[in-house]
C-alpha cells in the first residue's frame, strides 16, 4: 500500500474528487461536464465519496453504461469513501447501482491518458571540435606565401 503511494506520488498522479464538493450524489451534478473539465492520466486517483446507505459505485462495461446495467459490474465500491486508480489507458465507466439513480444522471465515464513522461532532458551535445581539428591539413606556407603569388 505505501509502496502503491510512493509509484503515485513519485508520476505525479492528481487526485480528483468525483462532483467535487457535491461528491457522488444524484442531486444537482452534471458528471460529464465535471469529467470534461480534467485530463485524467494513468497514476491518477478518481475519489468517490457518497453516503453508502443510499449509494454505491460500480465500474460497468460500455454497454452496460449506456444500459444503466449494473448487473455484472467489473468492479463494485461501497465504502462511502472509494479510491479508484487509473492503471491503463482508456475509457472507464461507472455507475451507481442503485436502481434508477444512474437512469437519472449518477454515471460518469472518464478518458485516461496514458501517464506524462515529464519533463524530458535535452541531449547532451557531444565534444566540440576546432575546424583544425576535422579539416584537411593547411598547404605549405610557401605555395600561399606572398612572395611566390603571381604578379
Amino acid at each position: 500500500m505505501i509502496l502503491v503511494a510512493l509509484i503515485g506520488v513519485g508520476v505525479g498522479g492528481t487526485v480528483h474528487k468525483v462532483g467535487d464538493s457535491s461528491g457522488w450524489t444524484m442531486m444537482g451534478v452534471d458528471y460529464q461536464a465535471w469529467a470534461s473539465s480534467r485530463t485524467f492520466q494513468v497514476g491518477d486517483s478518481l475519489v468517490f465519496e457518497y453516503n453508502n446507505e443510499f449509494h454505491d459505485v460500480t465500474e460497468v462495461t460500455p454497454h452496460d453504461f449506456e444500459l444503466c446495467y449494473s448487473s455484472n459490474p467489473l468492479a463494485r465500491y461501497q465504502t462511502g469513501s472509494d479510491t479508484v486508480t487509473l492503471t491503463k489507458p482508456g475509457f472507464q465507466h461507472f455507475i451507481c447501482g442503485v436502481p434508477g439513480h444512474c437512469d437519472i444522471g449518477q454515471k460518469l465515464h472518464i478518458l485516461g491518458f496514458p501517464a506524462s513522461l515529464g519533463p524530458v532532458a535535452a541531449p547532451v551535445p557531444g565534444p566540440v571540435r576546432s575546424p583544425s581539428s576535422y579539416m584537411s591539413p593547411s598547404p605549405s606556407p610557401l605555395a600561399t606565401s606572398p612572395t611566390n603569388a603571381p604578379q
